[in-house]
């Protein structure tokens, strides 16, 4: 049996720490050593995360010459921490530094599959296919290989998930990370990437039409104008 690091200290700050305090105002209490270098470490992880994320951005925006679709691909991101999140409840483990730095890391990951759903639906338009045909046949053709990928990264790690030993027992949060949020995130990914994409699709139509619009009628009051005149 292993115990939670963060939970004991928890535990300590509201139960002990708490009651000395309120039994002699002006008591006060700081917590270092290793507290105060998982603080730090959470920091320094946080800030090196936001960094990850910007390149990766700026990694798929040049190849697909777009603003809109990167953001599009790393839309699964927040979905596979919800199934990272949501594997710990099924496994009933808590979350802790390594479940995060597993989040992190599947962050990387997730990509994959959207990336190739993506790619496949833009190659399908540039040969002239029309948009829900193209996006349809992108799904089919793809499906197989998302799925398989997904599935073996999962049952690849159930073993160090299931694994008793004391040796490992501080990897299989990070592991349970990885699977879960792998796992949900292929869900949404074939499910919510491609209507995301039609949406995305919707809306450049209606900012082209509203900007020809707008020109239309810049260039009606331009030649009433003169006429006027």
């Amino acid at each position: 049996k292993t115990a939670n690091a963060e939970e004991i200290l928890f535990d300590l700050k509201q139960g002990i720490l708490s009651r000395l305090a309120n039994d002699y105002p002006g008591l006060t209490f700081d917590m270092g050593g290793e507290e105060k270098e998982r603080i730090e470490s959470m920091g320094s992880m946080v800030q090196g995360f936001m960094l990850a994320l910007l390149a990766m951005y700026a990694l798929l925006a040049i190849p697909f010459k777009s603003y809109s679709q990167p953001l599009l691909i790393m839309a699964a991101i927040p979905f596979g921490m919800v199934g990272a999140v949501a594997g710990h409840l099924i496994m009933g483990f808590k979350l802790s530094i390594l479940s995060i730095f597993g989040i992190v890391a599947l962050s990387g990951v997730v990509v994959n599959d959207s990336l190739l759903l993506i790619d496949k639906v833009n190659r399908n338009r540039r040969e002239g296919t029309e948009l829900l045909q193209a996006v349809v046949d992108g799904c089919k053709r793809r499906f197989r290989p998302i799925l398989l990928t997904s599935l073996t990264t999962f049952f690849g790690l159930m073993p160090m998930i299931m694994e008793t030993s004391v040796q490992a027992q501080f990897l299989i949060p990070m592991a349970i990370s990885l699977a879960f949020g792998i796992l949900f995130a292929t869900g949404i990914t074939l499910l919510l990437i491609p209507s995301l994409y039609l949406v995305l699709e919707d809306v450049h139509e209606l900012l082209r039409l509203r900007s020809i619009h707008t020109s239309s009628r810049d260039e009606i009051k331009e030649h009433e104008g003169p006429s006027r005149s």
